[in-house]
């Protein structure tokens, strides 16, 4: 899979386009397994139910990665997970538009010389 994460890029006047940008991304991603990374590197997988413009993660079906550390959670189904807490989205490779990625990338560094 591919790594989306979150933050990472230039400047408060960027942030909201960017966090727009992966709003709209994750939106098409709705009904796709994903996995989760937390900043407390818990790590969950999941059907992509949701997620709203302050990338607020909505997921079903639930399995942790690492069962043994996190036995409490076998029996969760569903979680939503608050947008500030995400790590990393791990993403299927089959989902990713490169020609997409490389253009926001180009046009993201172009942004970055007129600061």
């Amino acid at each position: 899979g591919i790594n989306a994460e979150y933050g990472g890029f230039g400047g408060q006047k960027n942030s909201k386009l960017v966090q727009m940008l992966f709003f709209s991304f994750f939106k098409s991603l709705v009904g796709k397994e994903v996995i989760v990374e937390l900043k407390n590197d818990l790590e969950i997988a999941g059907i992509l139910l949701s997620v709203d413009q302050y990338l607020n993660i909505k997921l079903q079906d639930i399995r942790v990665i690492d069962e043994e550390k996190y036995p409490h959670l076998k029996s969760v189904k569903n979680c939503f997970i608050r947008g500030s807490v995400v790590r990393y989205v791990q993403i299927p490779a089959a989902e990713v538009n490169t020609e997409l990625l490389q253009d926001s990338a180009r046009i993201e560094a172009e942004e970055q010389k007129k600061i």
